[in-house]
């Protein structure tokens, strides 16, 4: 009893479908986590001023979070991360908060209407939250003067709150060697 050509190409398609599964692999790269180095990034101002550099910001801890105007929990914790802002003004620390919006006007109006004084960068083609891997607003990575990943946070928090403050200052101390 011979099979029918339907049943063997039914088989091949099988056996193919199984080797480019078993032969390919995952190409998704692992997550980004402590330790690893934080991605270059250059990004235009809110205001079009020069362009901020991650190199540039070498010997200082930087807040850098991931947000959009359209996202609720990241307008609640806009005022917590605006205190942290004040709080730790004058010190080796930069938070930076990096729009994903693709209208400029509208992240204005965002800034404008929360009172924020904090520096705001835009990522309209999301190019820098890829690098992050970022895409659950608001996403919050905490990088350290060495330019290192020393934490990852997603979804909304009280970066004004001890916890994170200390957390925050500790790694600022550290850049003055105390």
């Amino acid at each position: 009893m011979r099979p029918s050509v339907g049943v063997v190409l039914v088989a091949v398609f099988v056996a193919v479908g199984a080797a480019f599964v078993l032969l390919s692999g995952d190409t998704t790269p692992p997550p980004l986590g402590v330790g690893q180095q934080a991605a270059p990034f250059e990004l235009a101002t809110l205001e079009g001023g020069a362009p901020v550099r991650l190199s540039d910001l070498r010997g200082r801890v930087v807040l850098l979070n991931f947000w959009a105007t359209w996202c609720k929990p990241c307008e609640d914790e806009m005022p917590s991360m605006e205190g942290l802002h004040r709080r730790l003004a004058g010190e080796p620390f930069t938070l930076l908060a990096v729009s994903v919006d693709d209208d400029a006007e509208q992240v204005k109006a965002f800034r404008d209407r929360l009172g924020l004084t904090m520096p705001i960068l835009l990522d309209p083609q999301k190019k820098t939250a890829g690098a992050y891997q970022a895409f659950r607003f608001p996403e919050t990575v905490l990088i350290d003067a060495k330019g290192e990943i020393a934490g990852r946070f997603i979804g909304p928090r009280d970066w004004d709150s001890p916890t994170y403050r200390e957390t925050i200052e500790a790694l600022v101390r550290g850049t003055r060697g105390g």
